[in-house]
């Protein structure tokens, strides 16, 4: 460890300071804070080059034994003092289960295979990922309705057989341990609901393996039905379906007869809007990409009678998104009814799918013009943080020689300006005055800052209070539902969850993602890089996507902040 002491002068004080030379500049400012009181954040140190950065290499700065460095900042409200923790600091092998698998990092719980589960497994993962349907599930309690028309005080379920209580207690359990869980209960409740899910295997004793898509879509649509959220703020009795809310979209349809002659004996086309829950990609051999797929199942035909005609011909219905919901599932309908086999087989043609999805084309003409102006803003607020971002780590890594030539014109610049000329009567001239690194950069975020405003104040009015909607057209993906082998019927399924940033516990607040996945394979969780979720697109027997869930991507408040 190279280190060098120097003298740090903060107001009327001087402190004699032992710096590590090895260490970032965060470091330093830490040490400062024991010595004056004054938080990191707060402290503004004046070194070679501007002010001191938490990730300045202080082995560039040249610092000389005996140097006096110029420190400014007073502490926070309260500050100055170092108290102790108001809470007792507790190992992790002092934690209960339940506190351990809460702590950030920890690796979420698995679930068991009862048998021919882990269509029902890998579904319940994807699910779980999404935060909002984890917490309206917390607020939801059993209550027996009767339907309509039934008799009165009839019991028509029990909480044993409600598949949303069930999954409330699956989720709350599973956040309370690390260890794989058998979800028994819901199970039950959902081969009592659906039946076809208590289909027993005709090559042995157990139960039939089946098609997660489908427990994804009967699970949703139970969902749908029971879970209700507030709507309207406080002291608002209104009730919205969660699932209406945040993962329905809407289609906007027309029905137009492709033989020019029913036009011509006056049939117009018609229009409809109809409620989706997930959009399909169709699977043809032309297929490539999830782009391909989604637009060939927007376009289908259909046989029916034309009254105009009197007889049965061939319509095209072509259909346009009029409402993005915030989570969009997309399934590859990679299974078909093979007649000769009689029996389920799958398309194992090659479908790669993107990390980040612009929906933006698929949509109807208004919603598109909503759209446009926020998508086309993060993507020019994007180009900004990279180069700001490119900048600050070229500076780091070598301040002058990777400098671009503007950049060394105005570092020229800087330096002509410290030095005063002397003109020819022998008087001193003022050197021109130009920005420090410091200021530049400042200048640099306040820009960015004020992008990030201007793109919340892009957000469409309407879409603005719909905030179960996408408002930029654009989606990261957040999960994916894979099977392997040949036919429905058999084969495996296991999930893929992107990990969350960690929580703090105290503030709520998420911190950055690493860029990692989480793989569960029934009770096993195994942390994989992002490549693994490239090899995902098929073309064999091994793991494909069945389904995607993607999330609209986060967007600046009003004060530039990204939540």
């Amino acid at each position: 460890m190279a280190t060098v002491n120097v003298v740090i002068k903060h107001g009327p004080k001087k402190y004699d300071v032992e710096v590590d030379t090895t260490a970032p500049g965060e470091e330093l400012k830490y040490q400062l804070f024991s010595l004056t009181g004054v938080e990191p954040d707060r402290q503004k140190i004046l070194v070679k080059g501007g002010q001191l950065k938490d990730d300045t290499d202080m082995s560039k700065l040249g610092l000389k034994p005996g140097q006096v460095i110029m420190m400014m900042g007073t502490p926070g409200e309260g500050g100055g003092a170092i108290v102790r923790p108001t809470e007792k600091v507790k190992f992790l092998e002092d934690m209960t289960e339940a506190e351990q698998a809460q702590q950030a990092g920890a690796t979420p719980a698995g679930l068991i295979n009862l048998g021919n589960t882990c269509y029902l497994n890998s579904t319940l993962q994807a699910l779980r990922s999404i935060p909002e349907l984890q917490e309206s599930l917390e607020k939801y309690e059993f209550r027996n309705a009767a339907p309509s028309g039934s008799q009165l005080g009839l019991i028509t379920t029990t909480p044993g057989a409600d598949i949303t209580y069930q999954l409330r207690n699956l989720f709350r359990d599973m956040s309370k341990t690390q260890e794989g869980m058998p979800p028994l209960g819901f199970l039950s409740a959902l081969r009592s609901t659906f039946p076809q899910f208590a289909e027993k295997s005709k090559k042995g004793p157990g139960y039939a393996q089946q098609d997660a898509e489908e427990a994804w879509s009967q699970i949703v649509s139970q969902l749908n039905q029971k879970l209700q959220i507030k709507e309207g703020g406080e002291g608002s009795s209104a009730e919205a379906s969660f699932i209406g809310k945040y993962m329905c979209g809407e289609l906007s349809s027309t029905l137009e007869c492709d033989d020019a002659a029913a036009a011509e004996a006056g049939e117009e086309p018609t229009h409809s809007k109809d409620q989706f829950l997930k959009l399909n990609c169709h699977i043809d051999g032309q297929t490539a990409h999830l782009r391909d797929g989604l637009a060939n199942g927007l376009k289908e035909k259909i046989e029916k009678r034309s009254e105009a005609l009197g007889r049965d011909v061939t319509y095209t219905k072509t259909s346009k998104i009029s409402r993005l919901p915030k989570y969009l599932t997309v399934h590859f309908v990679r299974f078909f009814w093979k007649r000769d086999v009689q029996k389920k087989a799958k398309i194992m043609r090659k479908v790669t799918f993107p990390h980040e999805l612009d929906m933006v084309e698929f949509c109807t003409d208004d919603l598109r013009k909503a759209l446009v102006p926020v998508r086309d803003k993060v993507r020019e607020v994007r180009k900004e943080e990279e180069d700001v971002e490119r900048a600050r780590k070229r500076r780091k890594r070598n301040p002058v020689e990777d400098q671009t030539p503007e950049e060394k014109k105005e570092q020229e610049k800087k330096e002509k300006g410290k030095k005063p000329s002397t003109s020819a009567d022998g008087d001193v001239e003022m050197g021109e005055s130009f920005k420090t690194d410091a200021e530049f950069e400042a200048e640099k975020d306040a820009a960015l800052l004020a992008a990030k405003k201007e793109l919340n104040s892009l957000i469409d009015p309407e879409l603005r209070k719909d905030d179960g909607a996408n408002q930029s057209g654009i989606y990261e993906l957040r999960g994916v539902v894979t099977h392997q082998g040949a036919s429905a019927d058999s084969g495996h399924y296991t999930a893929y969850i992107k990990k969350a940033g960690p929580k703090d516990p105290v503030t709520g607040k998420v911190g950055p993602e690493d860029g990692k996945w989480w793989w569960f394979n029934d009770d096993k969780v195994t942390e994989v890089t992002s490549d693994k979720i490239d090899a995902l697109a098929g073309g064999g027997e091994s793991h494909s996507a069945l389904i995607c869930l993607y999330k609209a991507i986060p967007l600046p408040t009003a004060e530039g902040v990204l939540e």
